[in-house]
């Protein structure tokens, strides 16, 4: 059953190796909230449709421009390509030193019924920690990935608010349509993570926009 949270975001610049000096603090807020995850771990994150991957799997960064070998368990040993949040799962996990991490991936485009279903589904998983992996909105300023959007700033202000709280019901009010108009790819995932219930303790360690994007890192716990 799960009893503690990490929610992150997961950009390639998480990996040192990727951006070399930048994203410290990111990184280390990132790295605080999954060492409370234990020893095996599930993760959930957005993809194009429904997938999941076990921990047999292995992959590696190249296509982000260094080959940074990652594996999903400690016996991996099935190379194949990893969509990014699975990736980012497996080099936390390897950071923190955990066992594994298997990756169930919800559709971008999933109702919040249907992540809320999921969530409920995932809250009697075997492993007891839950690693959430999302984005906020791309479009935060001039030099934003997405352009810049004068609504952002106050999107990602409500999920940090969501997440310092854990607030299920703000999460899963979230407006599909209007996250995807701020490119705010952390949708589906957190309102997974709403389908989990009430009863939570939670602490936000990190929230900022600092290369144009969201990125918000919190811990949930069983109240």
């Amino acid at each position: 059953m799960i009893s503690h949270v990490a929610v992150v975001p997961h950009p390639p610049l998480l990996v040192p190796e990727l951006s070399p000096g930048s994203a410290g603090s990111l990184r280390a807020a990132c790295l605080t909230a999954v060492s409370r995850l234990g020893e095996e771990w599930l993760a959930v994150g957005a993809h194009d449709e429904d997938v999941s991957i076990e921990p047999e799997s292995a992959g590696s960064f190249r296509g982000y421009g260094v080959d940074v070998p990652v594996r999903l368990s400690t016996e991996s040993v099935a190379p194949r390509d990893l969509p990014l949040p699975a990736l980012v799962a497996g080099w936390l996990r390897e950071q923190a030193g955990a066992t594994s991490v298997r990756v169930r991936l919800i559709a971008r485009t999933a109702k919040p019924a249907e992540c809320a279903q999921l969530g409920r589904r995932l809250a009697e998983s075997p492993e007891t920690g839950l690693l959430v992996l999302g984005d906020g909105s791309n479009r935060h300023g001039p030099r934003a990935p997405g352009s810049e959007d004068d609504r952002a700033p106050g999107f990602d202000e409500n999920i940090a608010k969501a997440l310092e709280r854990a607030d299920a019901a703000a999460l899963l009010a979230l407006d599909p349509r209007f996250a995807e108009e701020l490119g705010a790819g952390g949708r589906a995932p957190w309102q997974v993570l709403a389908g989990l219930g009430p009863g939570w303790r939670a602490e936000l360690l990190y929230s900022a926009a600092p290369f144009g994007v969201g990125y918000h890192v919190a811990v949930w716990e069983r109240a």
